[in-house]
C-alpha cells in the first residue's frame, strides 16, 4: 500500500481529481466490505452495503475536517450505513447466554489463542466472530484487527469511550463463550491448569 497520505488524495479529489477517489476505494473496500459482511450478514447485502457506504463518503467528502483519522470516519459511515439497512429490514440477532460466566474465562481463552500458530489464531477468532450477534461482531474486528483504540470506536459508534470498554469487555466475554466451545479442550484445560 502507498504510503501517502489520505489527505493527499482527499485534497486533490476535492479540487476536482475525482478520479483519485478510486485510490481510497481500493484503500478501504476490503475492510469496508469485512465489516458491513459482520454487520448485515450477507455476502450481496455486504458489497450494496459497502458500495452504499463509499457513495456516502464520496458525496461527503468535503465535510471530512481531519479531526479524526479518515479511517474513522469511513468506518463510521459504513457502521451507520449498515445500522440504516438493519432498520430496514428490521431482521433480529440471536443472543448468546453468558452465564455462568467470569473474567477469568476471557483471560483464560487469550492465553488458549497466544498457543496457538498467528495464522491458526486469526482463523480461529475470524470463525467465532462470524457466530456473534453483529455489533459484538463489528466492535471485535475494530479493536482487535483494525487496532482501533476506544476513542476511535467511540466515534465510529456514536459512544463514549467508557461505554466502549464496558462493550468490549461484554463482547469478549462472548466471544469466550464461543471460543471455550471451539477450541480443543486439552489447549483450554492446559491453561486452566497453569493459572
Amino acid at each position: 500500500m502507498s504510503t501517502i497520505p489520505d489527505q493527499h488524495y482527499i485534497d486533490r479529489i476535492l479540487q476536482g481529481e475525482t478520479n483519485l477517489f478510486a485510490v481510497l476505494v481500493d484503500r478501504y473496500k476490503d475492510m469496508i466490505f469485512t465489516l458491513s459482511l459482520k454487520m448485515v450478514k450477507n455476502r450481496e447485502e455486504a458489497e450494496e452495503a459497502a458500495q452504499d457506504t463509499f457513495i456516502k463518503v464520496y458525496n461527503s467528502l468535503n465535510k471530512f475536517k481531519g479531526d479524526s483519522k479518515f479511517s474513522t470516519w469511513i468506518y463510521k459511515i459504513s457502521y451507520n450505513n449498515c445500522l440504516d439497512r438493519l432498520k430496514k429490514n428490521k431482521k433480529e440477532d440471536l443472543n448468546i447466554s453468558i452465564d455462568e460466566f467470569s473474567s477469568h474465562l476471557v483471560k483464560t481463552m487469550d492465553n488458549a489463542l497466544s498457543a496457538l500458530e498467528d495464522k491458526e489464531r486469526k482463523q480461529a477468532i475470524q470463525n467465532c466472530l462470524n457466530l456473534l450477534p453483529r455489533e459484538d461482531n463489528f466492535l471485535l474486528t475494530l479493536f482487535y484487527f483494525e487496532d482501533q483504540n476506544l476513542e476511535e470506536i467511540g466515534k465510529i459508534m456514536n459512544i463514549n469511550a467508557n461505554n466502549v470498554k464496558v462493550k468490549l469487555f461484554r463482547s469478549r466475554q462472548k466471544l469466550a463463550t464461543i471460543l471455550k466451545k471451539q477450541l480443543e479442550p486439552e489447549i483450554v484445560e492446559c491453561y486452566e491448569r497453569g493459572r
